[in-house]
């Protein structure tokens, strides 16, 4: 059995050496627009509790709870991120933050974002 090596990450707003995968939000999420999200998923652990990659979104609005812990690195762009609360923070590129288990609330993309994400989920 080999032993796990470093994977150093492409920090490129679109890895070369990762598949990209394109979708769009459900209908019930949706608050404003229909952006197509682009993710290039890097990483993932063989639990598949704890993944990495990069992650892109196009202007919209949509409703978002949380049920993993992530930390987000923005690559580019501007978004506003609101709790239910009331709370918004924007976020542009350079901006480090953690989302939270357990928030709720709503996203949305001001320009076209894109992050690295870096995301553990807890097992049931």
């Amino acid at each position: 059995m080999s032993k796990p090596q470093v994977l150093k990450l492409d920090n490129t707003s679109a890895p070369a050496d990762t598949k990209a995968e394109e979708y769009y939000l459900a209908p019930e999420k949706l608050i404003a627009g229909n952006p197509k999200q682009t993710v290039w998923l890097q990483y993932t652990d063989p639990s598949r509790q704890f993944m990495a990659g990069i992650w892109r979104s196009e202007p919209g609005k949509w409703r978002v709870s949380y049920t993993e812990e992530e930390y987000c690195h923005m690559l580019e762009g501007v978004s506003v991120i609101s709790s239910d609360e009331g709370h918004s923070v924007t976020v542009k590129a350079g901006d480090s933050f953690v989302m939270p288990r357990g928030f709720v609330g709503s996203w949305e993309v001001i320009e076209t974002s894109c992050k690295r994400f870096v995301i553990y989920e807890a097992s049931a």
